[in-house]
């Protein structure tokens, strides 16, 4: 059984090996976790005796495969939540991460079985992060702008281009967001811009502008 402090290191971690593709330094696990390289070293001692990561002096600090393994599973659960969260409860994209994080810490694997399947066995959470399915796979679908999608086709929006404020509230105001289903009724050949169904059965009509910065997966 790992502590709620030795859980949050351990994912810190692999997020950190994930971006640089490299061993993490002290240093840089420190700075996320807004403590002192010294407490960093200690855990990372803690860590290396259970046999979660690996360590070299020198050259810093990496998952093991068991550890890997224990950090998928806690990312799961975290982003299960935030599903949860958003869909069942109403929260805000922006309300859930530190509610989730709490969250993430139950041990219980059948509630987390029975969470999954109550969500319909999400892909993504509210944020576009893919959600590690119960074996620790995550699938990430290629993403590419609505406007590459045919008429006809049926697509998942997992992201954004341009991340811009206007931009972020003109897809609230149209009732578009990160986990949006949208099937492409018709594109208009003269400027680009796209008739759509929403999730809610909702049509409504997008210039190209919005289709070129809306990153969806099929």
């Amino acid at each position: 059984m790992l502590s709620h402090a030795e859980e949050n290191y351990l994912k810190a971690i692999y997020h950190l090996s994930q971006a640089d593709k490299s061993d993490v330094s002290t240093n840089a696990i420190a700075e996320v976790l807004q403590t002192k390289p010294a407490s960093v070293s200690d855990m990372i001692k803690k860590l290396s005796d259970k046999g979660f990561v690996n360590y070299q002096k020198y050259k810093g600090v990496n998952v093991s495969v068991k550890g890997r393994k224990e950090a998928l599973q806690i990312i799961r659960k975290h982003r299960l939540w935030e599903v949860f969260l958003v869909d069942k409860l109403q929260f805000n994209w922006d309300e859930v991460h530190d509610i989730a994080e709490q969250l993430e810490h139950i041990k219980s694997p059948i509630l987390t079985q029975k969470l999954d399947k109550f969500l319909g066995y999400p892909r993504i959470d509210p944020h576009g992060d893919p959600i590690p399915d119960e074996r620790g796979e995550i699938v990430v679908g290629k993403k590419v702008p609505l406007s590459e999608i045919q008429v006809g086709k049926t697509v998942l929006v997992t992201g954004v281009e341009d991340s811009d404020s206007e931009f972020l509230s003109h897809l609230d105001k149209i009732q578009i967001a990160l986990g949006t289903k949208i099937l492409i009724q018709e594109k208009n050949s003269f400027d680009g811009s796209m008739q759509i169904e929403l999730s809610n059965q909702k049509t409504i009509f997008i210039s190209k502008q919005v289709a070129d910065n809306l990153l969806v997966t099929e």
